[in-house]
């Protein structure tokens, strides 16, 4: 048999193989000095997170509505979205609890553009240090205009530089089976809706709801960037998000009573079930977000129907576009998910609004 020489290796031959840089990053307490929120910024975040926890125990018979664009790509453009949203919340504040979609983190089923954190210039760079720095700007930005923001957890090192900005915040259909990500859940600040898999079980998003609400100790960051043993008390706040799956959608009367039934066991909660009306349920057109919405509504006259609330996919225009780095790019539309248009969004708003009203 062939015989080779004994080889003394060294760590620097076995490790890194496929890395090719590391970029340190600024703690997470110098980007908060960088780019502090006021005192105003955090009544509205404070705010924002005590509603929707009312809401969900049934202390606040408003519903809650998730909504903006499917990913930030251009922070003036988002800024526009959120002016005009802040109009209409005050406009419904009575019925409604408004929560802007402020999402800078996508997860891709194989490859593509990864969000606004990762890839600020959308132009394959990935300067992400930049990303970092552009969507805490993107929140503080928001947060002047009075609305509470949301976004996906989806790293698990990230929430420490912008989680003291956000109101609500969502574990993703791809993520919702991580251990890591529970845990982490478990220890977020706000309210955490949990989504169902990507193929339509509810079972794995009720085991992250149960695991979610429980502490636990785990690996992670603290404010100064040191690698720490992270302990949590549990979050009182977590609820499901029914968002359809391959098998089709799950927002109709029975879907929702059953995850209702399940997520109460757990939690306690009144009214545990939001419903993201793209995506799964509305078989990913745009167009049918609508005819989600009128379902929900017709449900929402029902006594007791557990429902929190919905999310929309909303942007300036309706649709979607493909993103290539260095191609321009149509005004106020998607490069991720389609998502309906400015005027849509204002109508169901209003309609939302209404059903709210007409329960009383």
């Amino acid at each position: 048999m062939p015989t080779t020489d004994p080889v003394t290796r060294s760590a620097s031959g076995v490790q890194d193989r496929h890395i090719r840089s590391f970029d340190a990053l600024p703690r997470p307490r110098e980007l908060r000095e960088e780019f502090p929120a006021d005192a105003a910024r955090y009544d509205t975040v404070a705010r924002g997170r005590d509603e929707v926890a009312a809401a969900l125990r049934g202390r606040d018979d408003r519903m809650v509505v998730v909504v903006g664009p499917c990913s930030i790509h251009d922070p003036q453009l988002a800024l526009e979205y959120a002016a005009g949203l802040r109009r209409v919340a005050d406009q419904h504040r009575d019925e409604l609890i408004v929560v802007m979609r402020t999402y800078f983190e996508k997860p891709r089923t194989s490859i593509g553009w990864k969000g606004l954190i990762y890839d600020p210039a959308l132009d394959g760079t990935y300067d992400a240090l930049r990303g970092l720095r552009v969507a805490r700007k993107v929140l503080i930005d928001v947060l002047e205009a009075g609305l509470p923001c949301s976004v996906e957890v989806l790293d698990t090192i990230t929430p420490q530089y912008s989680s003291d900005l956000v109101s609500w915040a969502a574990i993703g259909a791809r993520t919702v089976e991580s251990q890591v990500h529970r845990q982490l859940a478990s220890g977020l600040s706000m309210p955490v809706g949990f989504k169902n898999a990507t193929d339509g079980r509810i079972d794995v998003a009720i085991n992250a709801l149960a695991a979610s609400v429980e502490p636990h100790a785990f690996f992670g960051v603290d404010d100064d960037g040191q690698s720490a043993v992270v302990r949590t008390t549990g979050n009182p706040d977590a609820h499901l998000v029914l968002r359809g799956g391959d098998g089709g959608p799950n927002y109709a009367r029975e879907h929702v009573a059953e995850a209702t039934s399940r997520a109460r066991a757990v939690t306690g909660h009144q009214r545990p079930v939001i419903v993201d009306c793209s995506h799964g349920n509305s078989g990913k057109d745009h167009r049918r977000q609508r005819l989600v919405v009128e379902d929900l509504l017709d449900q929402w006259q029902r006594e007791d129907h557990g429902l929190l609330g919905l999310m929309l996919e909303s942007n300036l225009q309706p649709g979607r576009q493909d993103w290539k780095p260095h191609h321009p790019l149509e005004r106020g539309v998607s490069i991720t998910d389609a998502c309906i248009g400015w005027d849509e969004t204002v109508d169901l708003l209003g309609r939302c609004a209404q059903a709210v009203a007409a329960t009383r």
